[in-house]
């Protein structure tokens, strides 16, 4: 589940180890929380100095640093450690939950988004690339969501997902999965997404055009939109249709939409016989190797009692 995923993140993090967390580095360690130490007799008892929270965050910063964070860490990791120097009693049991607005976990093995992770409750970005979730219910997302982006999963069933999805949900990312058009269209409206402004679909297997656009016309405020790697986008009037279409689109598979090319594809929505579920391919052969050229074999003699060989040969296409 997620939330064993993020618990598992946080122990890798290590937050309580220092120069973060709670310890005799900090003053958090001396206000109630330092354990008596024995003397022994003709000792004198030595009390190390406490690091400024400046000095604790240098440790983390310095690149020469034994505790430096790596030059690739992500903005969330520096985030929690930072926050775990200046203010250790926030990431310490649930309090952590608060902290994050964003949540980036990839390639984690995650199968389900549980209903622990409804304790985020000021998420606003939630990443979860690169994971294995085929169905991901919505009662269990904060309703704080602004971003949603499930790249490279197992999704073929989106009802789960609207049943009540986030109000204010503005991203919504599907690439890579496993939608099949059309019967997963019909969650793709203004019904379940009013604030949506960017939707990725690509790479999925849709293939129903003019039933997609109808939907996605309810779509008030979508400006990015991006369908490249399904099978519709092979039918040939494919961006034109799009583009007259759907007037408010600003980027249509990650290439703007200006105005000369809106003045050029003008009227294709009204035809939309034009559309139609067929694809045209083509394929140019440059080069191949280990088959002998006709041209250079010798002309037989007319008379001659040489046996002839014909040799076929044939190249197959599979879509």
């Amino acid at each position: 589940s997620l939330s064993s995923a993020f618990q598992e993140y946080l122990r890798h993090l290590g937050l309580q180890d220092f120069p973060c967390g709670l310890g005799s580095w900090n003053k958090s360690y001396h206000t109630g929380r330092r354990r008596p130490c024995r003397v022994q007799p003709g000792q004198e008892e030595v009390v190390l100095d406490e690091e400024t929270p400046e000095a604790l965050l240098e440790l983390l910063r310095d690149q020469h640093s034994p505790w430096a964070l790596p030059r690739d860490c992500s903005p969330q990791d520096r985030l929690l450690k930072e926050v775990a120097v200046l203010a250790p009693e926030l990431v310490h049991g649930s309090k952590v939950y608060q902290v994050l607005k964003s949540l980036r976990m990839v390639d984690k093995g995650v199968e389900e988004v549980d209903e622990g992770v409804l304790q985020f409750q000021q998420l606003e970005e939630l990443i979860l690339s690169a994971n294995q979730i085929s169905r991901i219910t919505s009662a269990n997302l904060p309703r704080t969501l602004k971003v949603l982006e499930l790249c490279c999963n197992a999704v073929g069933d989106l009802e789960d997902l609207c049943s009540h999805p986030p109000p204010e949900l503005q991203h919504l990312g599907l690439g890579h999965n496993r939608l099949c058009g059309p019967s997963q269209d019909k969650f793709l409206t203004g019904d379940f997404w009013p604030n949506l402004i960017s939707l990725d679909l690509s790479f999925n297997n849709l293939t129903d055009l003019l039933g997609l656009v109808s939907q996605l016309s309810s779509l008030q405020k979508l400006r990015v939109l991006v369908l490249q790697g399904n099978p519709l986008a092979l039918i040939p009037t494919y961006r034109g249709f799009l583009v007259d279409s759907l007037p408010k689109l600003s980027i249509l598979d990650d290439i703007y939409i200006g105005p000369d090319e809106r003045q050029q594809f003008c009227g294709l929505a009204r035809q939309p016989e034009l559309s139609r579920s067929e694809a045209r391919v083509v394929v140019s052969v440059g080069e191949m190797k280990g088959v002998p050229d006709p041209s250079a074999l010798q002309q037989l003699e007319v008379e001659s009692e040489a046996p002839v060989i014909t040799c076929s040969y044939f190249v197959t296409y599979e879509f």
